[in-house]
């Protein structure tokens, strides 16, 4: 089966000279392979007549075409079709009785088409995108017996009910107004307010407005209202941004408790939480804006590492060029490289805030990553050590250039990504090493013919980063690099970065709250602890394995690798693992057995 995507965004038929309708071959024999469209210019591809040679492909200046060929057995397997070449959405996850179900997979595949689906909100063409009023009938005799087909019964029937929980949740200020109570008890159809506001630590926010929060309030608040509602089936649309780690935690213990008696669906890209979270894991992969295949659920730890491995093998599918792999950290000594920065006593206050540091430094080519409670200053150091705050107190030694990327990106540009980047770099981003392992490995030359206004929350993250590892500086800061990324692409981020500082010997900080992209980005740890809002301090650096085992202690979670593919996994509270861990003291353990 062949798949022919125009990719909307892209196509600019005033700026091109019909390259796609002039190269085709079968359209020089004759054949209305592709046809020019009256009122908009642009082409439509025949999928039929279409050969899968790809010059249209290489000849469109604006890299608006995808031609893929896929396996003939899908065609049964498609449940949606947007327009003659627009996506379509193979297959979909089943939500499944007492169990939480994870959805793990790269952006743009489908996610919120199968969520549409599965909540009523839209009927499934079945791929017959010319039917524009298609019947639920049709779909539940379109699926084999068993679980999912007897769901879209019921939502035939008008017998489920949903409740989802947005990606965005930093939008919800511009669109929810009043109190944190009023919002809250308006939503709650369970008479649990009370019991829920103080299981997620937000009874406290009660009385402040939507736009008086922070993002992981906003996340508290959002989760909340959903797990508020009465209803048979939960979504959880990556619950765990903007939280630290000891907030996930607690989060995955509410979720886990839900889904004793209902259904229960999260969409969730930080692989730790998720191991700990899901009972079972249904894979996505497609390409992006052309098509999402979801696989059949199967164990957690199975899909994760098969995510990872990059390799389906019921499917005998590729998903990845080559495997991520979790390597054996070795120790760091100050002998690695000249002092970059050091710091010693520093003191701040910011308000009713108050953030002090032990002595420090970082090293050349050394990463060190940043960990903590959330409020607890990691920002506010950041923004010390890059020059934006002053210190009431202690000293600074650095005669170090600096590239900081932001927590919160606020960019309102009204250009092109590639604009933008010329703006910034210069020529610098277009060839040589930097295009291949930075702009290449975000997925950034994808986005080159996007308006910065129009990018997602993940597409602006990606762009940061670049602009950020791209300025000739001699110490990077990057703060929550991996917010609003999935899975994959904080795997290439973080990975990037290393790069970067390897071969240039650069130094960095990182801020981030994902343990996987911590483990595979950083050389040391700077570990912050303390109460949010009120008090921190930063102490550090230390190897990854001291400050992990300092950090994680305060956390009360203990780490395992996994036999196989060597990444970090949770211990289940109490169990053999966890005890024989606490006993050693190895909260966060290196060894494989």
């Amino acid at each position: 089966m062949r798949v022919a995507v125009l990719k909307e965004d892209n196509c600019q038929p005033k700026k091109c000279n019909d390259e796609c309708f002039h190269y085709c071959p079968p359209v020089r024999n004759g054949q209305e392979c592709i046809i020019m469209d009256d009122k908009s210019g642009k082409p439509h591809i025949s999928e039929s007549l279409c050969i899968g040679c790809g010059i249209c492909i290489n000849k469109c200046p604006h890299d608006a075409l995808i031609i893929e060929q896929l396996p003939s057995e899908l065609e049964t397997d498609m449940i949606h079709r947007y327009s003659l070449n627009g996506f379509r959405l193979f297959r979909l996850p089943t939500p499944t009785k007492e169990s939480v179900v994870g959805i793990l997979g790269p952006n743009g595949m489908g996610k919120s088409t199968a969520f549409n689906a599965l909540s009523g909100r839209m009927i499934p063409n079945l791929g017959d995108w010319l039917n524009k009023e298609p019947e639920w009938e049709d779909v539940v005799e379109s699926l084999p017996k068993g679980e999912l087909r007897d769901f879209f019964m019921a939502v035939r029937d008008g017998g489920i009910k949903v409740a989802l929980k947005p990606q965005n949740v930093d939008r919800l200020p511009k669109r929810v107004q009043g109190t944190v109570e009023a919002l809250l008890r308006r939503v709650d159809e369970r008479d649990m307010f009370d019991e829920m506001t103080v299981a997620l630590g937000i009874n406290h926010l009660l009385d402040r407005t939507v736009q008086q929060l922070s993002g992981g309030e906003l996340q508290r608040m959002a989760i909340c209202a959903t797990i508020l509602r009465d209803v048979d089936v939960y979504f959880f649309d990556e619950p765990s941004s903007y939280l630290d780690i000891h907030e996930r935690m607690r989060i995955v213990r509410i979720i886990q408790k839900l889904s004793e008696t209902k259904r229960v669906i999260v969409i969730e890209h930080d692989l730790a939480v998720l191991d700990v979270l899901a009972d079972l894991v249904h894979i996505v992969y497609g390409q992006k804006g052309a098509f999402g295949i979801f696989t059949p659920a199967r164990s957690t730890r199975t899909a994760i590492n098969a995510y990872l491995d990059g390799f389906l093998v019921e499917e005998n599918v590729r998903i990845r060029d080559k495997p991520i792999r979790f390597l054996k950290h070795h120790e760091r000594t100050v002998e690695t490289g000249s002092v970059v920065v050091q710091w010693g006593e520093l003191g701040k206050k910011l308000g009713s805030f108050e953030l002090s540091t032990g002595e420090g430094s970082v090293h050349r080519s050394e990463v060190v990553g940043v960990v903590g409670p959330n409020g607890t200053g990691k920002s506010t150091m950041i923004k010390i050590l890059a020059g934006e705050h002053e210190y009431d107190s202690g000293w600074v030694t650095a005669n170090a250039k600096i590239s900081y990327k932001p927590q919160h990106i606020d960019v309102d540009m009204d250009c092109t990504v590639q604009m933008w980047l010329d703006s910034e770099l210069g020529m610098r981003w277009r060839s040589g090493e930097f295009n291949v392992n930075v702009i290449r490995a975000l997925g950034v030359d994808s986005l080159l013919p996007k308006r910065v206004k129009k990018l997602s929350g993940g597409e602006r993250q990606a762009v940061s980063i670049a602009l950020c590892l791209g300025r000739d500086a001699d110490l990077y800061l990057l703060d929550e690099p991996s917010a609003h990324l999935d899975a994959n692409a904080r795997m290439e981020a973080a990975k990037a970065i290393r790069r970067t500082m390897e071969a240039n010997e650069k130094s960095a900080f990182v801020i981030d709250h994902d343990v996987y992209f911590i483990d595979i980005v950083s050389d040391s740890l700077l570990v912050f602890e303390g109460e949010g809002g009120v008090k921190g301090k930063a102490m550090g650096p230390y190897s990854l394995r001291d400050g992990m085992n300092r950090f994680l202690n305060d956390v009360n979670v203990t780490f395992r690798r996994d036999h196989d593919s060597k990444r970090p996994r949770i211990n289940k509270n109490e169990s053999r693992k966890d005890r024989e861990q606490r006993e050693i003291g190895d909260f966060y353990s290196f060894n494989v057995k």
